[in-house]
């Protein structure tokens, strides 16, 4: 299934709509956050995802490596090669825990280095978003099926509005820095959002660039960074070099990058 990339992703999609379900019940209960060994939280949701995402994806994706949030926290980490597969249960679990909607599943595909077909599931907003060979996004809830001919094509808009470009910032993370630099690109706007929306935000043409300075994981930027690439967006490091994947020697910790609706020249 791998050369079909936006079948692939319509795959991703349809198991995102599967572990939302647990992922739902926990959060409308009244659940208690824990802390990992790295002090950022996990909830029950995160667990219950992942373990029906890894049993769909051995399904779908037969002998193709998985790096999993949790299961990586646990200390299984397989060893990767060229293709393989990135998978948050929950990203955006301090929006989860606030309970403001903005979290997501995310899971997407590697190949040299380059995500190649992702899925970025806000369940609590009831809205998927797909990259493969083409983006696309619509209305889904939780267990629910996916039909790709209800799916809307998405494209990242090519000039900034008349009045100046619109910056998307992390609720949890924006810095100094981060608005030193969108204010040299001319940003005289900005929009709050989660996890991976902020790729997707760009995606459908509502931003324009998202800097971020700071450290991420590989399994938190692939899928959105995928929706954005197939949308006519790029993500960069900030010196303009290509932002790849499978940083094993790095633990996959990202360093610093910036997500463009026009990729840089």
């Amino acid at each position: 299934m791998t050369h079909n990339l936006d079948a692939l992703a319509l795959e991703f999609a349809r198991i995102c709509s599967v572990a939302a379900v647990p992922v739902m019940e926990v959060y409308r209960s009244d659940f208690t956050p824990q802390q990992k060994a790295d002090r950022s939280p996990v909830t029950e949701a995160d667990m219950r995802a992942e373990a029906i995402i890894l049993k769909a994806l051995q399904s779908a994706c037969p002998g193709i490596p998985v790096l999993a949030e949790e299961q990586f926290e646990a200390g299984v980490r397989p060893e990767v090669d060229d293709v393989f597969l990135l998978v948050d249960p929950v990203d955006g679990t301090k929006e989860f825990i606030a309970k403001n909607g903005e979290f997501t599943l995310n899971i997407a595909l590697i190949e040299k280095g380059a995500p190649v077909a992702g899925s970025v599931y806000a369940p609590a907003l009831e809205r998927i978003y797909l990259g493969g060979r083409v983006a696309r996004a619509g209305a889904l809830q939780p267990g629910g099926s996916i039909n790709a001919d209800a799916l809307s094509g998405i494209a990242t808009r090519k000039t900034p509005p008349a009045k100046g470009a619109v910056a998307v910032m992390s609720r949890s993370h924006a810095d100094e820095r981060t608005r030193a630099f969108a204010g040299e690109f001319g940003v005289t706007q900005s929009l709050s959002a989660g996890s991976s929306l902020k790729f997707c935000r760009i995606a459908e043409g509502e931003a324009d660039i998202y800097p971020r300075f700071g450290p991420t994981m590989e399994w938190d930027t692939a899928a959105g960074h995928a929706v954005l690439n197939s949308a006519g967006g790029a993500v960069t490091q900030p010196d303009r070099s290509p932002f790849l994947y499978g940083k094993s020697a790095a633990g996959y910790r990202n360093g610093d990058f910036i997500a463009w609706a026009v990729p840089p020249a």
